[in-house]
């Protein structure tokens, strides 16, 4: 079997590893739009479409899948980026404390 090969990790302006974007912040934001989407097709399907409550919900959430996946695409890019910083350096961390419990770097 082939060594498994880890990613290298983004360097900081300190020379060290760079410290991931925060994922909150983006998650919170993509929540919040499809939320406010699919809260604005469900009014306009009751409003104009003539729909009663359970048949405009049940529409509004179907149509506001493909809405919010063209819409949101900037903070759902944004949001895949920083998941992919953090499980990066979450790994780089795992790495480096596995090597000073094995002995093979000294303790900074």
């Amino acid at each position: 079997m082939a060594e498994h090969e880890t990613p290298a990790s983004p360097a900081g302006p300190t020379g060290g590893t760079a410290t991931p974007p925060k994922v909150l912040p983006w998650l919170v934001l993509h929540t919040v739009g499809r939320l406010g989407i699919f809260a604005l097709l469900t009014l306009l399907l009751w409003w104009f479409g003539g729909l009663d409550f359970w048949s405009g919900l049940l529409f509004g959430l179907l149509l506001s899948m493909p809405v919010s996946y063209v819409a949101l695409r900037p903070s759902r890019e944004r949001l895949s980026e920083a998941l992919v910083a953090r499980n990066l350096a979450r790994r780089a961390q795992k790495e480096q404390l596995r090597s000073r419990l094995s002995g093979e770097q000294p303790p900074a």
